[in-house]
């Protein structure tokens, strides 16, 4: 099968061959054209009834109906090889490998592809990884996938979510939720595409059936980029079984055969069906649990709230009392100020009191002393007109005079004190001033912080308001979710109506497949008849064939045995060589090795051991990266890059 899935066309050349000689041996003999030729042999008029000429079909009918034939069969191959080998299935099972080819062509049929300079790029990765919108569950397989190291390509990443989701078991329910959302494959997937009929629902009701099987795949050791999906078709051609029936009397057994498997391949699709069904039940009634969980832990996160609220409250509560308290030790702090101020003050003015008296009392004699000096000086001018007169007299008063010098002296002396203690006060005033107006600044800022405890007392009556707020929003979401609640008991009554439309709906197509096998039944008749005619032709085509061939393979037969005998003699000697060398060589334990034989480096976490296939020796990574295909495996396995050298220069040897 070529790995192109858009021109995939699957019907066999001989049933083409038997509609062309089905139309043309009706024809009458005079409307044959070159009857007498070589190439075309007459075609004998043998059936009785009348057979139409079919009309030329639609290129991609044939295919879709070409690929659910071919996944009908490779599914119910795939599901009987794994009952036999116990239903768990690895990488190197052969139906395996054709299923997931035949996936490959199917999920590829009719892709639109991406436009670049050289070719169109198909690829099925796109619809894949857009199934995240429609299925939450289906983004942790697109994660793994994209995370995966080895793979590159797009082609590689889908290749390796359909062995993932065959793996958890998935796949049919993936596919049935792509092909619901026609809207979404439209971007990707021409009208005509299988993903776009109704051929895609047959593929996803026979997809159920593969989940009695345990698949156990190693994707990372897989080359998923480089891979070309082949369908062998020989595997289900062996017997016969499929195509062709039984001659003879055998005939009605072997045709009651086939309806007896279908029935219970039938029954055994409905009972998988009904599984599927009870599990899609109890995933909703989990769901269903799982949001009455939700609803109860709301409740206790709306229970959890009231009793913030509460604690809010109290601690509201509390906290009026400290500003009540504190309000009231600012109130005592301000009249204990207050009566501090009034004492100072009346201090103050006792004080200035006295001094204003002192100042009054130096006054009063100040001008005693100058009245005194006055009439002094009266009683000198006098003692001057008489000077003359009273010389004697004059002397004794010059003596009081020094006196009264001396008194004036002293008199302006205590003037000077008593300007200074003037000036004292002076400055006594000024500072008692200074204290005033900073204990008037002291009562301004104690009024500043009162102010400020009122906005805190604001701020927190506004804050009380906000939680009152929030406790009606958390009622209202409380109700909402009743509500949803609700609405989803409704959902579950809508899709318990489904489930019982879908039975009903299981019924009438049960009815319709009784329809179509008694059609399939008529139609195998018609084939019987075409297969007989179709048989004698090939008969004698291959009689004809075989005389010719005879004598050309004589005379080959006797070059290619010379041939051969050459080969075994080299395969000979290279199997002499490869048991000398399987002898020699010895497994060596992971213990007793610790640096790496090629490279000599350590080993650790980041540079693990390899064993080569070959020689049995322990490489690191770097010195085992090369595989190659060896007599005791199947498939390549990991060699050192010694023993890859050896190997070419054997093969290359044995080749030439």
């Amino acid at each position: 099968m070529a790995s192109d899935n858009d021109n995939i066309a699957l019907e066999p050349k001989e049933e083409q061959q038997s509609e062309k000689k089905s139309s043309t041996a009706h024809v009458p003999s005079t409307q044959m054209k070159n009857p007498s030729s070589k190439d075309e042999w007459p075609a004998p008029v043998v059936a009785t009834k009348a057979v139409k000429v079919k009309k030329k079909r639609d290129p991609s009918l044939i295919e879709r109906t070409n690929l659910l034939n071919m996944s009908k069969l490779c599914i119910k191959g795939l599901i009987e090889s794994a009952l036999e080998e116990g239903r768990s299935l690895d990488s190197d099972h052969q139906p395996l490998q054709q299923f997931f080819a035949l996936m490959e062509h199917v999920m590829g049929h009719g892709l639109k592809g991406k436009k670049s300079f050289l070719e169109k790029k198909k690829d099925f990765w796109g619809p894949l990884e857009a199934l995240d919108r429609i299925l939450p569950e289906a983004n942790e397989i697109t994660d793994s996938v994209k995370n995966l190291p080895g793979i590159k390509t797009n082609l590689g990443r889908g290749r390796a979510w359909l062995r993932l989701a065959l793996m958890q078991k998935k796949l049919a329910d993936y596919f049935k939720a792509l092909i619901e959302r026609k809207e979404m494959l439209g971007e990707y997937y021409d009208p005509n595409a299988l993903m776009m009929e109704e051929e895609a629902a047959v593929i996803a009701g026979l997809l159920v059936g593969l989940n009695c099987i345990d698949c156990n795949l190693f994707i990372k050791e897989d080359d998923l980029d480089n891979q070309i999906p082949v369908i062998d078709f020989s595997m289900y051609f062996k017997e016969g079984n499929y195509l062709e029936k039984p001659n003879g009397s055998a005939g009605d057994a072997g045709a009651s055969g086939p309806n007896l498997t279908a029935l219970l391949d039938q029954k055994n699709y409905v009972e998988e069906l009904n599984r599927h069904l009870n599990t899609t039940v109890t995933t909703l009634q989990g769901r269903v649990r799982d949001l009455e969980g939700a609803n109860g832990t709301m409740k206790e996160e709306l229970a959890v709230s009231k009793n913030d609220i509460i604690a809010l409250q109290a601690i509201n509560e509390k906290l009026k009392k400290d500003n009540d308290s504190l309000r009231s030790d600012l109130q005592k702090k301000l009249e204990i100020a207050r009566a501090d101020i009034d004492v100072e003050r009346e201090t103050y003015q006792t004080s200035r009191q006295g001094l204003n008296e002192l100042y009054e009392e130096s006054r009063k004699r100040l001008d005693q002393e100058t009245n005194i000096r006055l009439d002094v000086e009266k009683e000198l001018e006098l003692q001057i007109s008489m000077k003359q007169e009273m010389e004697v007299a004059m002397r004794l008063l010059e003596k009081d005079i020094h006196e009264k010098q001396d008194t004036v002296v002293s008199l302006r002396k205590q003037l000077e004190d008593i300007k200074t203690i003037n000036i004292e006060l002076y400055n006594k005033m000024q500072q008692f001033d200074g204290s005033l107006k900073y204990k008037t600044e002291l009562v301004s800022k104690l009024e500043e912080k009162t102010k400020q405890m009122v906005a805190t007392l604001k701020e927190m009556e506004e804050k009380l308001k906000q939680t009152e707020k929030d406790k009606v929003v958390a009622e209202e979401t409380s109700r909402k979710l009743g509500q949803l609640i609700a609405e989803k008991d409704a959902k579950r009554a809508a899709v318990e109506t489904d489930l019982k439309i879908e039975k009903e709906w299981r019924s009438t197509l049960q009815g319709d497949l009784t329809h179509t096998r008694d059609k399939l039944t008529l139609l195998e008749t018609e084939l019987q008849q075409m297969a007989e005619l179709k048989r004698e032709f090939i008969r004698l085509d291959e009689e004809h064939r075989k005389l010719q061939q005879t004598c050309e393979d004589q005379e080959l037969t006797l070059s290619d045995m010379g041939n051969k005998l050459s080969e075994s003699r080299l395969k000979m000697d290279d199997m002499v060589e490869q048991q000398q060398y399987m002898r020699e060589k010895v497994w060596t334990d992971d213990k007793e090795v610790i640096n790496c034989k090629n490279c000599q480096k350590l080993f650790s976490v980041a540079r693990r051991k390899h064993h080569c296939r070959h020689c049995g020796e322990i490489f690191c990574n770097d010195c085992s990266d090369n595989k190659m295909a060896l007599a005791s495996s199947a498939k390549p396995v990991r060699v050192c890059d010694n023993c890859h050298t050896i190997l070419l220069q054997r093969f290359s040897a044995s080749k030439s």
